[in-house]
């Protein structure tokens, strides 16, 4: 059990149960949770209370957002990403070329040692605004980042065409979505949390701006 787990918290087996990975991806995100918690003392990367059920409340909500993803060799920028949430999870997954975009310097320290001590070579930190990220990737993700109607003026210049958005997103989705269609044209698809019943993952596609 992580150190500050709850009795009852789901435990590495729960995870593997809802989200199954290999032996090695699964000792990788246990050693993370563990520099996570280390860190944590010195730098707010999460919610303290969200330790206490860390392998539910960070690694499976990251984690589902996998079975989202487009098929073939991507590249995926992952925005705010804080404590590696999403993005540093998917990369242990290895699903993809995961850029981490924090301009925190801090928290993309963290970032880099992360990466160095699980040895994920397919991980590269730009401590950065997203403004200034010059980049181009198939996959957005985002985790409690920004509205709708600001995150989407940041993330569509770096998708590349017929890119896709996965939002981890919480109760107020779909007021976000109503508020976005005034401005924005998608593909959109909602899907369940696995990780909060409150939650919801947006997966948008053939995203534009309207014409004005």
């Amino acid at each position: 059990m992580t150190m500050g787990a709850r009795p009852g918290a789901l435990d590495a087996a729960g995870f593997a149960a809802l989200v199954p990975v290999s032996r090695e991806t699964l000792a990788k995100l246990d050693a993370y949770l563990a520099l996570l918690s280390q860190w944590q003392k010195a730098i707010n990367l999460v919610g303290k209370s969200t330790l206490e059920d860390p392998w539910r409340r960070h690694i499976v909500d990251s984690a589902q957002l996998a079975r989202h993803l487009p098929a073939g060799p991507l590249r995926i920028a992952d925005l705010g990403s804080g404590a590696g949430l999403p993005g540093l999870v998917l990369a242990m997954m290895e699903v993809a070329e995961v850029h981490l975009v924090e301009a925190d310097r801090r928290k993309a320290q963290f970032l880099r040692e992360a990466a160095r001590r699980l040895d994920l070579g397919n991980v590269r930190v730009h401590a950065v605004r997203i403004e200034a990220l010059d980049l181009a990737v198939d996959v957005v993700t985002a985790r409690a980042l920004a509205p709708l109607v600001e995150l989407l003026p940041l993330a569509l210049p770096l998708l590349a065409p017929r890119g896709r958005l996965l939002l981890l997103k919480g109760r107020n989705a779909d007021a976000e979505l109503t508020a976005a269609a005034d401005s924005w044209t998608m593909r959109v698809a909602v899907e369940p949390s696995l990780a909060d019943p409150l939650g919801r993952v947006l997966i948008l596609d053939e995203v534009r701006a309207r014409e004005q």
